[in-house]
């Protein structure tokens, strides 16, 4: 990059109570997309839009995905209560053994417990993450609640869609869409799993 060049942009990048020195500065590889106020708002939208497109909360269920979508499938169920006063049924899934690349990884697989106390026959179950990606996390979902039961419907929330989809699926609630690039990392921190509400995006270092 020609010198000239690189002091023009420097000038218009740095901060203007710092010297310029013709040195281009390292953009930011980490930048906060959601703050704890809101991801707030936007669990407080997903848990309307799913109470006005089931038409209230008859045969309703929450089954949050391990590990993150427990935790927002938690406060999805808080904020319908709020607003409808009944508490509605939440299970909790462990996919490890559904996932289509467990040949593949190394080691033993780490088995989490399921919990869904209550029968899905017929039930509108919606599916809750954090981060929809490729799809096959949902897809792994899908076929181990088909082993639990069967329900009406199955529909999907996720707080963040950040795009590349590998099979046909999508969500039916989302917090907040984020196109990223496949180098990106798109991370959700909850306060129950790392003491801070945030979703941030982060650039591979590699």
């Amino acid at each position: 990059m020609p010198e000239t060049f690189a002091r023009r942009l420097c000038v218009q990048m740095c901060p203007i109570n710092e010297p310029t020195t013709g040195r281009i500065p390292d953009m930011a590889k980490k930048r906060v997309v959601m703050d704890a106020d809101r991801i707030d708002r936007s669990i407080t939208r997903i848990a309307y839009e799913i109470l006005e497109k089931n038409k209230g909360v008859e045969e309703l269920a929450l089954i949050g995905i391990r590990t993150r979508g427990v935790y927002i499938a938690q406060r999805i169920q808080e904020k319908v209560f709020h607003i409808e006063g009944t508490n509605v049924p939440l299970g909790i899934l462990d996919i490890t053994l559904y996932r289509d690349d467990i040949a593949q990884r190394k080691g033993k697989p780490r088995l989490e417990r399921t919990d869904v106390p209550f029968s899905l026959d017929n039930k509108k179950v919606v599916l809750v993450d954090d981060v929809l990606f490729t799809g096959r996390t949902i897809r792994a979902a899908m076929d181990a609640l088909i082993d639990l039961g069967r329900p009406k419907r199955i529909q999907l929330a996720v707080l963040v869609d950040r795009g590349h989809r590998e099979l046909p699926i999508r969500a039916d609630f989302v917090g907040k869409d984020f196109p990223s690039s496949l180098w990106e990392a798109v991370s959700v921190h909850l306060k129950e799993t790392d003491q801070k509400d945030e979703v941030i995006i982060e650039e591979s270092q590699d």
